[in-house]
C-alpha cells in the first residue's frame, strides 16, 4: 500500500472516530395520535366503527427536517395511540402520511425541537375526512 493511501485511510478513520466521540446524545419526541372524524360512519348494520389498534397503523407519522425536504423517521403509534422516538438534537416537523393532495388525511404539521437527553411532547390530531 502506498504512503498516500495509508495516510488517506488514517485520516478517514480519525474523522469517523472524532465524529463519533463528538456526537451529541439523542433526545426524544413522544406524544399521542388522536384520530378524529366529524361524524361516525354508519355501517349497514347501524353500528359505528370504533377506533382500534389497527387504525393507528393506517396513519404513520413522519418526522421531517425543518425545511420539510427530507424524511428523518417514520413511526406508527401503538395500540393506545402513543408513540416515542429517539432523534438527534435539532429542529423537526411532525406530520402524517396521506395528507392532501395525494391523500385524504387532514392534519396540522407540528414543529418541534429535540434537545439531547430530553423528551419533548408533541400530540397529533388527524381528521380522516370520513363524513
Amino acid at each position: 500500500m502506498s504512503s498516500f493511501l495509508k495516510y488517506l485511510v488514517a485520516v478517514c478513520i480519525s474523522s469517523v472516530t472524532v465524529a463519533t466521540i463528538n456526537a451529541a446524545p439523542p433526545g426524544f419526541v413522544e406524544g399521542h395520535l388522536k384520530i378524529i372524524s366529524a361524524r361516525e360512519v354508519e355501517l349497514a348494520d347501524g353500528n359505528p366503527p370504533a377506533i382500534a389498534a389497527e387504525n393507528y397503523s393506517e396513519y404513520p407519522l413522519i418526522i421531517l427536517s425543518q425545511d420539510r425536504k427530507k424524511e428523518i423517521a417514520r413511526v406508527t403509534a401503538d395500540r393506545n395511540g402513543n408513540y416515542h422516538v429517539a432523534l438527534p438534537p435539532g429542529d423537526y416537523i411532525l406530520d402524517v402520511q396521506g395528507r392532501p393532495p395525494k391523500g385524504h388525511v387532514r392534519a396540522k404539521p407540528q414543529p418541534f425541537t429535540v434537545v439531547s437527553n430530553q423528551t419533548v411532547r408533541v400530540d397529533m390530531g388527524i381528521d380522516t375526512g370520513i363524513r
